[in-house]
């Protein structure tokens, strides 16, 4: 069993282990499911940072963070800030907030967060 093991983490990609490390993380915590979450509703999620991006949005800026679990996908929208110290990509977080939908995307405004 042992070597079994051992050759899955040799031949798997590397995503793959990320992506389950990630879950595993996400579970122990016991907070949301990014994929299971009722819109809203005040949840609290945990995941990672995937990606960062600046939109304009009602004439002024806004930091926009593409957020993972594994399990799903949400964007953490910070409107009028250019940038918040700490949260770059791979950086997890904890998020704490209201979600909505944005067309087919899962959109947290101005969560409260927390780096884990």
């Amino acid at each position: 069993m042992a070597l079994r093991k051992f050759v899955d983490r040799l031949t798997k990609p590397t995503e793959e282990l990320d992506r389950e490390q990630l879950e595993q993380w996400c579970s122990v915590r016991g907070l949301t499911s990014l994929d299971a979450i009722v819109m809203r509703t005040p949840v609290q999620v945990c995941g990672e940072v995937r990606s960062i991006r600046i939109v304009p949005r009602a004439g002024a800026d806004a930091l926009e963070a593409t957020i993972t679990d594994g399990h799903g996908v949400l964007t953490a929208v910070f409107l009028g800030r250019r940038k918040i110290s700490g949260v770059s990509p791979g950086r997890r977080v904890l998020l704490e907030g209201v979600v909505t939908k944005d067309g087919p995307t899962k959109v947290m405004y101005n969560p409260l967060y927390e780096f884990a």
